[in-house]
């Protein structure tokens, strides 16, 4: 079993960064692909960014590709998701997710556990 809780949102004006940080219970957190996905107002759940457990191989949705970046802390049972250079499209709760695995997925139901979100709004 594996709880997340993620912080960091806010609300920043375009072309500023935030950082989110993802604070994963369960001692076997090294073992998961994490991922982070985004859900806008009438849009569904879409993939943002995943990292592998080790050594941390990373894919990134084409547009946040340059902008985003990944990373995990495993002593920490932490994941993170700087994101710069932001846009009004990013505007959206953000979401942390755990799959079991070694295989990174874009697939949201291929990810077995996930936190609450954290709601990012980027203002023009």
């Amino acid at each position: 079993q594996v709880q997340l809780v993620e912080s960091g949102g806010g609300l920043v004006q375009a072309g500023g960064s935030l950082r989110l940080s993802c604070a994963a219970s369960g001692r076997t957190f090294s073992t998961y692909v994490m991922g982070w996905f985004r859900q806008a107002p009438g849009k569904e759940r879409e993939f943002v960014a995943a990292i592998s457990w080790r050594p941390g191989r990373t894919a990134y949705a084409d547009s946040v590709k340059g902008r985003f970046t990944i990373s995990r802390d495993n002593a920490k049972n932490t994941v993170y998701l700087q994101m710069n250079s932001l846009k009004p499209e990013d505007t959206a709760v953000y979401y942390c997710a755990a799959a079991g695995g070694v295989i990174i997925t874009t697939a949201a139901p291929r990810y077995d556990y996930w936190g609450q979100g954290t709601q990012v709004t980027v203002s023009s």
